[in-house]
């Protein structure tokens, strides 16, 4: 039993990571990535909601009508965000001034949705509780690792400490462009370990 637990949680990270494997969340993704605390800033917000709203869904599965179920759920994950906010507000002003617009956009994240509905809406609270964390893990670590290499190329920089000097800068790095560059090759090494595994 624990180790169905504990390979719901292993799958979020691996096999259905969210970023790498099922491509979820790219808004997010590609647009908060400039630095690596901004990639784990909006990871661990969105690990927050994810967990709490699977909790919530999987505790009201039997008592939400089947018509009505995926307005319900918004309603579960916007109030989840708007608690998120204020805490974040209170507590994070920077990072969240950072983030922007991106905090409540979480209420409409596909991930969050597709959670609720895929896994918290036909299991017990535990295993969706272990799905919440599995999959925000996942998504944590991969914003934080697109993150990380967008701020160390762009701007020579790793969670705001200077590692390289201001003249190997490659500014496109930390600009649109390079969130899609970025992104294609971390999935490229991704897809490459997973096949040799394989």
């Amino acid at each position: 039993m624990i180790m169905n637990y504990f390979k719901t949680i292993i799958n979020g990270i691996v096999k259905e990571n969210p970023t790498f494997v099922l491509l979820l969340g790219m808004c997010p993704t590609l647009a908060t990535t400039t630095s690596a605390v901004n990639g784990l800033g909006m990871g661990v917000a969105t690990m927050f909601v994810l967990i709490c709203s699977n909790t919530f869904i999987s505790l009201l599965k039997n008592l939400i009508p089947d018509g009505v179920r995926i307005p319900c759920y918004i309603v579960v994950i916007a109030s989840f965000v708007t608690i998120l906010q204020m805490v974040m507000q209170a507590y994070v002003p920077d990072l969240y001034k950072t983030l922007g617009i991106f905090i409540p956009l979480i209420v409409v994240n596909c991930i969050i949705l597709g959670r609720a509905e895929a896994f918290a809406a036909k299991n017990n609270v535990l295993a969706s509780i272990c799905d919440g964390i599995g999959i925000g893990i996942g998504f944590t670590v991969a914003l934080t690792l697109l993150g990380f290499v967008r701020e160390l190329l762009g701007n020579g920089a790793v969670f705001g400490h200077q590692i390289l000097p201001s003249s190997m800068n490659m500014l496109v790095f930390v600009l649109a462009p390079g969130a899609f560059i970025t992104l294609g090759l971390l999935m490229a090494i991704v897809n490459s370990v997973k096949n040799r595994k394989a």
